[in-house]
Parts: structure tokens; C-alpha cells; sequence
């Protein structure tokens, strides 16, 4: 497999055979070592919830790169019968074929892929991206749609992905690092943002993103500062995608009672996640949709950009 010289893989998927075992753990991930074990790869599925992944352990004899990648692809669209995994294209969404260029594999989908609801566009991405890197020789992944490279919001290919740029999943569970972080509450009367700088010392498998949302959600450390997320607020997912970050809550991101403006919430987690270089927008989502309006005023149905009016002048 040359440079230039493509190659079809999908045929491969129909091989599937009854012989080829998979086994799942509920919230499992194994560690990356595993998959280099001669015959054992992790496939990744949507959840139960739909908004995360889980890995199940796939065996195989198959050692042939064409014929592995295939098979690897076609366990993915297609979750243990015996789960609650999900697969992570959607019915309508058909994986149309796949070529082989060096070490990039290029996955052409329907063009309905460009129709995924956002969050589950980012998993699918990372399912792919993890499960067929696992295949030696192969360390990224593009996206077609209907035979042209996908693109972002701006018009611009997204361009080869590698399972580094998912931070989700990595096994090293005792590796630990310290961040300064600047985060964003509420000042005494609840009219406007003060700034906090904190660090903290977090496991290397939390993504800064996820990390400064808890950290939101816990509260300032001064006592002139108040809250801006209930205490009782649970984050589903947290992912970043084209310098967007997207924040998935569960309802009770809607329900807090805390004295603030109508839209100080808001902007303290958008500006205190926009202080990382990763993120220029923020979409807020609840329980996984985003046609939501946050205390009857603020609609979530597009992107937040950075406001530093709402930051108190000093």
C-alpha cells in the first residue's frame, strides 16, 4: 500500500464471522498496552446515555492490515447484541468506503453524516479515531463525506486525527498534573464576574476543559465571590472540536436558584474555558440538546463567544 495507491476496505466488513469473539466490562476502558497484544484491539461504542464511550475487547487472528481495518470498522457499526452499547453512526449514516494512503486511513461516509447532532459527530470521530489507530501501521484517521473532505465551521478541511487528540481513555490512571487555572464566579451582589486563580492538581486522564467546569460547579475559594453553578450539577460530557468547546449538563443545570444575573452563568463558564488556547466558543448543552432556553432568557442554541463586558472593571 503505496502512497497514492488506494485501496477498498470495506468489503472486508461482511467477513464478519461468528468465531471472531468480543467480550464487554460496563465502563471499562483497557489500557492502551492491551490492544498491542497479538490478536486483542478495543472497540469503542456510545454508552447507555449516548453522550460518552465504553471499549469492549475484540479478539481476532486476522493479521492482514486490509482485511483487519475492515473488520475492525465493521465491528463498530454494529454494538454487541448482548450490551447496552450503541454504535456510533447513526442508522441514517452510511460508512461508504475506505482508503489507505501511508498512514492515513480515509473514511468516506454519507453525506448525511454532515447532519449528526454535534456531540455524537465528536464521538463517532473518537470511535474511529481510537479503534482503527490500534491497527499497526495506521496512526491517523480523515473524514469524507460523499467523497469530500469534511469541513469545519469556517469552510476549512478538519484535516487527520490522531488518538492523541482525544484525552478521553487514557489508561495512565496515576499520572497526576498541576494547572493554573483562571476561573470566573459571581462578585458579591451577583452583577458581574471576578476572576479567581487557582491551581490544581488533577489526574492526567481529565481534560482541562472538563477540569474548569468542575471546578465551576465547586465554587469559589474567596468569600467576596459567590457561585455560579448549583453545587448539584452533574456534567455528562465535555468535549472540544474545531476550538469548540461543547459542555453537556443534565437538568439540573437548569433548576439552580443562585442570585446572579440572567446571563452571568453563562459567561463565567464561557470565559473561564476560553482562557485555554484550545477554545475560542462555547455550546452549552442540557441532557443532550441544545434547543434549550437557560432561565427563560438565554437561548443555547448556538455557540457563546468570549464577553469581557460582563468581567468587573477594577
Amino acid at each position: 500500500m503505496k502512497k497514492g495507491k488506494t485501496r477498498r476496505l470495506l468489503a472486508a466488513v461482511l467477513l464478519l464471522v461468528a468465531v471472531l469473539s468480543v467480550g464487554c466490562g460496563k465502563e471499562r476502558e483497557k489500557e492502551e498496552a492491551k490492544g498491542k497484544e497479538e490478536g486483542v484491539y478495543q472497540i469503542y461504542y456510545l454508552d447507555s446515555s449516548g453522550l460518552g464511550l465504553n471499549a469492549c475487547e475484540y479478539r481476532t487472528e486476522t493479521t492482514e492490515l486490509e482485511q483487519l481495518v475492515g473488520e475492525l470498522a465493521g465491528q463498530l457499526l454494529a454494538a454487541p447484541a448482548d450490551t447496552e452499547y450503541q454504535p456510533v453512526l447513526p442508522d441514517r449514516v452510511q460508512l461508504l468506503d475506505i482508503t489507505k494512503s501511508d498512514n492515513i486511513l480515509y473514511l468516506n461516509f454519507s453525506k448525511d453524516y454532515d447532519s449528526m447532532d454535534p456531540v455524537r459527530e465528536i464521538l463517532c470521530r473518537a470511535a474511529f479515531t481510537k479503534t482503527l489507530t490500534q491497527a499497526e501501521g495506521i496512526e491517523f484517521i480523515s473524514i469524507n463525506c460523499a467523497g469530500q473532505p469534511r469541513l469545519d465551521s469556517y469552510g476549512n478541511p478538519v484535516g487527520v486525527m490522531g488518538k492523541s487528540d482525544f484525552i478521553e481513555g487514557v489508561s495512565n490512571i496515576n499520572s497526576y498534573e498541576k494547572e493554573e487555572l483562571t476561573l470566573y464566579f459571581a462578585n458579591e451582589d451577583g452583577t458581574a464576574l471576578v476572576p479567581e486563580t487557582r491551581e490544581v492538581v488533577h489526574s492526567a486522564t481529565t481534560s482541562l476543559e472538563r477540569l474548569i467546569v468542575e471546578q465551576l460547579i465547586e465554587g469559589p475559594m474567596d468569600d467576596d465571590k459567590n457561585s455560579v453553578l448549583p453545587k448539584d450539577t452533574k456534567v455528562l460530557n465535555v468535549s472540544v472540536s474545531e476550538n469548540i468547546c461543547y459542555v453537556n449538563f443534565d437538568s439540573s443545570f437548569l433548576t439552580g436558584t443562585l442570585k446572579t444575573s440572567e446571563k452571568l452563568p453563562i459567561y463565567a463558564i464561557v470565559n473561564s474555558l476560553t482562557e485555554l488556547q484550545t477554545v475560542s466558543r462555547v455550546q452549552i448543552i442540557v441532557d443532550g440538546s441544545q434547543n434549550v432556553m437557560f432561565r427563560d432568557v438565554v437561548s443555547l442554541n448556538e455557540p457563546f463567544e468570549r464577553d469581557e463586558s460582563y468581567i468587573q472593571r477594577q
